[in-house]
């Protein structure tokens, strides 16, 4: 981190508002600006003006095997995976190639996503060896937490994010400061874990109350009760609006959207709809000396050089540069790469 930039508070460092116009204009708004805006005003994307910030592209950011997660082998449209003492067989539609292992390591699975709604007991999931409780301990980099078998094939944690994780934990404790955390979309909570551990102040967010209640629990095993975390269930669009209203701004702001979700009030969430709206409204609530914005896209519609020019165009005047490329796993037996997902972030410095 550069020191100068402490003392060099221009106006590019300082966080910009929304242009807002009266009712009778709204219809240049966004669909999500037309369905949740206030009935007086709503807020219209003007491309900001300024000189674009720094770029490195194609950045490839990858997750290795370690002792805690590995991807054993992939193909035939699955991934075979090592989640602390359990194998675990899930779908993957990008292993197209064939598997490196051979069947008998397969079949050794302790659980087996099906996809079978119509299964008794635990949603999807099948046990080749035993039955297995619904939850089992995990770690990450010495992080205690709960993996747990859901019905819609995730168990808790995403493995390719510890490459963000790494990163914005460095980015904290270089700050040398008190630093600000804004986790959109935060799920069970990991990037909120190894935020507060690092030392920053973390306002986790998500649509589910069950996933909230479920990073709570995270955090208890995690031996970091006494951190501070504030944790919100909220539409995540809503409360970063109403975050800017009251004028609350964060130093570091991740946000991993779904392709499409609901909010707890029925908010309706389309990734291409509404990603640049959210993506200005994040601009908006930095602090004048702001670290990072970091985006990730599940979504295979897209080029991750649709979110870098997105997330280049909406960081223009702050400095600084636009990393984007694609989180890997590597794979065990044959050393091959699967892309989980796209991601770009702005790094002040």
């Amino acid at each position: 981190m550069k020191p100068s930039r402490d003392k060099r508070r221009d106006k590019r460092q300082q966080p910009e508002r929304p242009l807002i116009r009266p009712r009778e204009d709204r219809h240049d708004a966004p669909r999500h600006a037309l369905e949740n805006a206030d009935p007086k005003t709503v807020r219209i994307l003007r491309r900001r003006e300024g000189t674009l910030p720094g770029e490195k592209l194609p950045l490839i950011l990858e997750v290795a095997p370690n002792a805690d997660y590995a991807l054993l082998d992939s193909g035939n449209g699955q991934k075979l995976e090592q989640y602390g003492p359990y194998r675990i067989i899930r779908p993957e539609g990008q292993a197209i190639w064939q598997p490196a292992l051979p069947a008998k390591e397969w079949n050794a699975a302790d659980a087996v996503f099906t996809g079978d709604t119509d299964e008794e007991g635990m949603g999807r999931w099948r046990f080749p060896q035993a039955p297995l409780g619904e939850t089992w301990p995990m770690r990450h980099d010495g992080l205690d937490y709960l993996g747990r078998f859901t019905s819609f094939r995730h168990v808790g944690v995403f493995p390719e994010q510890a490459s963000h994780w790494e990163h914005m934990a460095g980015l904290i404790r270089d700050a040398r400061r008190p630093v600000k955390v804004l986790n959109l979309f935060g799920y069970t909570g990991l990037a909120s874990l190894v935020a507060a551990r690092a030392g920053a102040e973390v306002t986790h967010v998500d649509a589910s109350k069950k996933a909230i209640g479920w990073a709570r629990e995270n955090q208890e095993i995690a031996r970091l009760g006494d951190k501070p975390i504030r944790w919100i269930c909220e539409d995540a669009m809503k409360f970063a609006e109403r975050e800017e209203r009251r004028g609350n701004t964060y130093d570091i702001v991740l946000f991993d959207p779904p392709a499409y979700g609901r909010g707890p009030k029925g908010e309706v969430w389309q990734l291409f709809d509404d990603l640049p709206m959210l993506t200005d409204i994040c601009r908006s609530i930095l602090t004048p000396r702001p670290l990072a914005v970091v985006l990730t896209a599940y979504s295979i519609r897209a080029s991750f050089f649709a979110i870098h020019a997105l997330m280049r165009d909406t960081f223009a005047g702050m400095g600084g540069t636009i990393e984007s490329g694609e989180l890997i796993i590597r794979e065990k037996s044959a050393g091959r790469a699967l892309s989980t997902s796209l991601f770009s972030r702005w790094v002040a410095s």
